[in-house]
């Protein structure tokens, strides 16, 4: 039955079961452009807010409201209304979207703690037959020792049941411990890592957010790249090629405890960043009912 259970957990099971063949163009990074060419719409968006229009392709839907709003017609205002739901259409997908890809890192980041759950149970029973055996081990050492009269023969006696106790005592400090094999052939992590969208893994709306440095908090890196650089340190110790050629961000293989617990918190840090951009949206939102208010 164990057995049965990693078979099950060693490929993932968390892809969608249909894959959408997505517009692979990614929006414009060149920000400064975007944001100069909508001076106007400053005074009721944001900077993020107008980069997300402009990711979703909404920009002109906007121009014409704000024209339109010159106008009080109940024509004009019916036009305002069939804008807006078609902007709120591409926002909808837009958060559906990242809804899915939250969802999977979720999804991941529990196969992870399944799998590493399993590892530390094998690890924990081996260091508890080792414990045992040094005890035994002593124990016998100290009958042997008590039944042989020979001092010499004694002291040899007490002297290899300690050594062979001390032996199975530093067993358990192994620090590797047991290992699993883990397959993860749609590896989220790794277009991450190598800050290039190389595979069908992330919607060309969300690679966007994820990467232009406008939608971080100080906004001097992108959220890949502020996220890279807290892998190398607190995952890798600052080892570059230690990281590179990690299996975490291979299609998988044999995984020690250390290795699945730095999965399971990498992928619960970007779903952690992606649910924020929920943040942005909602701004949008705001902004948009400010608009037609």
């Amino acid at each position: 039955m164990i057995k049965q259970n990693i078979l099950t957990l060693k490929d993932s099971y968390c892809k969608a079961p249909f894959q959408y063949n997505y517009n692979n163009k990614i929006p414009s990074y060149n920000a400064d452009s975007i944001l100069q060419a909508n001076q106007k719409l400053k005074n009721v968006f944001s900077d993020q807010s107008i980069l997300v229009l402009n990711a979703l392709d909404n920009l002109d839907e906007v121009n014409e409201i704000m024209e339109l709003k010159k106008d009080s017609s109940l024509n004009s205002q019916v036009k305002v209304l069939q804008l807006k739901m078609k902007i709120n259409s591409k926002i909808t997908i837009a958060l559906t979207e990242l809804d899915a890809v939250a969802a999977e890192f979720d999804c991941e980041g529990e196969r992870v703690a399944q799998i590493g759950s399993y590892v530390n149970n094998l690890n924990d029973s081996r260091n508890n037959r080792l414990i045992l055996y040094s005890i035994v081990a002593g124990a016998a050492a100290s009958v042997a020792g008590g039944i042989v009269k020979n001092e010499g023969w004694s002291n040899a006696i007490d002297i290899s049941g300690g050594a062979l106790g001390a032996g199975f005592g530093l067993a358990t400090l192994n620090p590797k411990g047991k290992k699993v094999e883990f397959i993860h052939q749609r590896n989220l992590l790794r277009d991450v890592w190598n800050e290039k969208l190389e595979s069908p893994n992330f919607p060309p709306f969300i690679w966007y957010m994820y990467t232009e440095k406008k939608f971080s908090n100080r906004q001097d890196h992108s959220i890949v790249k502020n996220m890279k650089h807290r892998w190398l340190h607190y995952q890798f110790d600052d080892e570059q090629t230690k990281a590179d050629q990690s299996v975490i961000f291979s299609d998988g293989g044999f995984y020690r405890a250390g290795d699945l617990e730095n999965r399971a918190a990498m992928l619960n840090q970007m779903q952690s960043a992606t649910r924020t951009i929920n943040q942005t949206i909602n701004y949008l939102l705001l902004d948009l009912d400010k608009l037609i208010l």
